[in-house]
């Protein structure tokens, strides 16, 4: 089966870098949602609690409670807790959901600065914190997440803006004991002078960021890498066709050998006929579900080092080629 290797200097790295901007490693929240971005959840919060992080931030209770031992603070950002915890805070999304969540739970409120998703609007302030207090939950923080950060628009500045508005009236509420955050990773490197109380950080941890020029200029290395084994190997003749509806037809004699990595993998079938590895080797015919072929004689392949790269190839994004990696796929930490 095809494997993933994971760098942990590469990943360390990428942390250096990110605490330069935080000023402190005390100040990332590592996003460990969706399996990591796909590097495998309890492998990065392994290396994360070796280099000294000390939050998390999940998507749900199930994802809380397999990295609890790793972290200090976990916020989860959409589910509720069965019991009261005091490592695990939970995001109030909506002014509606404050009454599900039993007496006793630490809560994060999140106000909707602009992104029209998730949180309450900055009009429902005062109500909501009214009623957090009625139904006697441990509010420890306000935030909101920016939907444009790595974006050339001026939707960013104002969502910057209306969050300061928020803090303001928040603390004239008498609430100035609470913790405020806004930053994610393209966020946080658009930032010049970062002073909230933690930054929540995703791909940047994972050397992903995406980010044009004129907004921010970082270095960071990718984390993760896939490499693929040889099922079989054929010479193929010049005329003849490789894989489902024979789209690839061969202008050539060629070694073209057949991989364990397919989309029932997480390698997105777009990708087919238009994909390149980073060893100069082609991908020819479409992705099947456990298969993919290249004009190549290697035992070994390496399909991507960089999810950048190959989701250029399928239209996308790095996130999307990242989360399809199957939990499943066998990871190493080099």
């Amino acid at each position: 089966m095809a494997y993933i290797i994971l760098n942990k200097s590469n990943f360390f790295n990428n942390l250096d870098v990110i605490a330069k901007k935080t000023k402190s490693k005390d100040k990332i929240a590592l996003v460990l949602k969706d399996n990591a971005y796909g590097h495998g959840v309890l492998e990065v919060a392994s290396m994360a609690q070796e280099y000294g992080i000390k939050r998390a931030v999940v998507q749900s209770n199930k994802e809380a409670k397999r990295i609890e031992k790793y972290f200090e603070y976990i916020l989860v950002l959409a589910d509720f807790p069965e019991i009261a915890s005091n490592k695990i805070r939970y995001t109030i999304n909506d002014i509606n959901a404050i009454e599900k969540f039993p007496s006793g739970t630490n809560v994060e409120l999140k106000v909707d600065t602009g992104m029209h998703r998730n949180g309450i609007n900055i009009t429902e302030l005062e109500i909501a914190l009214e009623r957090i207090k009625k139904q006697n939950l441990r509010l420890e923080a306000v935030f909101t997440h920016h939907g444009s950060a790595d974006e050339v628009t001026d939707r960013f500045t104002k969502q910057n803006e209306t969050f300061e508005k928020v803090q303001l009236e928040v603390t004239n509420l008498g609430h100035s004991d609470l913790r405020f955050h806004s930053c994610n990773s393209a966020a946080l490197f658009r930032t010049q002078n970062f002073d909230e109380d933690m930054a929540r950080i995703g791909i940047a941890a994972y050397g992903c960021l995406d980010l044009p020029s004129s907004l921010a200029s970082v270095v960071l290395k990718p984390v993760l890498s896939v490499y693929a084994d040889a099922i079989s190997s054929r010479e193929l003749q010049k005329g003849e066709s490789v894989g489902y509806g024979a789209t690839f037809v061969a202008d050539k004699n060629c070694v073209v050998s057949n991989y364990d990595f397919g989309y029932g993998d997480g390698f997105l079938r777009v990708c087919s006929s238009n994909y390149t590895s980073p060893k100069g080797l082609e991908l020819v015919g479409r992705i099947s579900m456990d298969n993919s072929s290249f004009i190549s004689s290697e035992e070994n392949i390496l399909i991507f080092d960089d999810a950048r790269e190959i989701a250029k190839s399928a239209k996308t994004i790095s996130y999307e080629v990242l989360t399809s990696l199957k939990s499943d796929l066998k990871r190493e930490i080099i």
